[in-house]
């Protein structure tokens, strides 16, 4: 990609590098050898950050199925919490509601499940999915701008941690806006990236 795109990028710019990135992760994901590798190093996240509750992501075809890790880090504590977003109005501030592996869920917008009777939470820590990201630790998503409006309107001044998970083969140079604000680390297959900031 050109370093013009990079820097101003355009809507077609970003449309077709998100298809090229959703493409390299589906090839990642149907491949299979790289969730191992991921979930370990999603543990060392975890392990690292030691966060108390953990709000992640119901996941849509290509991403990284966390469910069973955030499961197995509640068990290992009770009094540790986990959350699930909630689209309470579509273009607004995600909810996070409580979530364990037993919880009844719905279908949400868009058509991904939350957690159907559950009280709020607010994360100390949240695992958002990635479409792509770069080495500065800038992500690419779906362009709904649903993680952007609600790390805006985090209640308070304590901002969760914010870890990125996405597989390495979604590794690229990223066009930014001034909005776009770094993630705090990502986890890969390859390892936990910290951003150095």
């Amino acid at each position: 990609m050109s370093e013009s795109i990079a820097r101003n990028p355009t809507a077609k710019s970003k449309a077709e590098l998100r298809k090229r990135l959703l493409q390299a992760r589906s090839d990642a994901a149907a491949a299979g050898r790289a969730d191992a590798s991921l979930a370990a190093h999603l543990r060392e996240a975890l392990s690292r950050y030691a966060p108390h509750t953990v709000g992640f992501y119901w996941p849509l075809a290509g991403e990284f199925d966390a469910r069973a890790i955030v499961g197995e880090w509640l068990a290992r504590d009770a009094r540790r919490q986990a959350a699930l977003p909630v689209v309470v109005m579509k273009g607004q501030a995600l909810q996070f509601h409580a979530w364990t592996p037993n919880t009844s869920m719905r279908v949400g917008h868009h058509r991904i499940p939350e957690p159907e009777r559950a009280p709020p939470v607010l994360p100390d820590l949240l695992l958002v999915p990635c479409v792509g990201f770069d080495d500065a630790g800038y992500r690419l998503g779906y362009g709904g701008g649903y993680y952007d409006r609600t790390l805006a309107a985090w209640p308070g001044t304590d901002k969760p941690v914010t870890i990125g998970i996405a597989y390495e083969a979604c590794r690229a140079t990223l066009p930014r806006e001034l909005h776009d604000v770094p993630l705090d680390a990502i986890v890969t297959d390859d390892g936990l990236f910290a951003n150095p900031r």
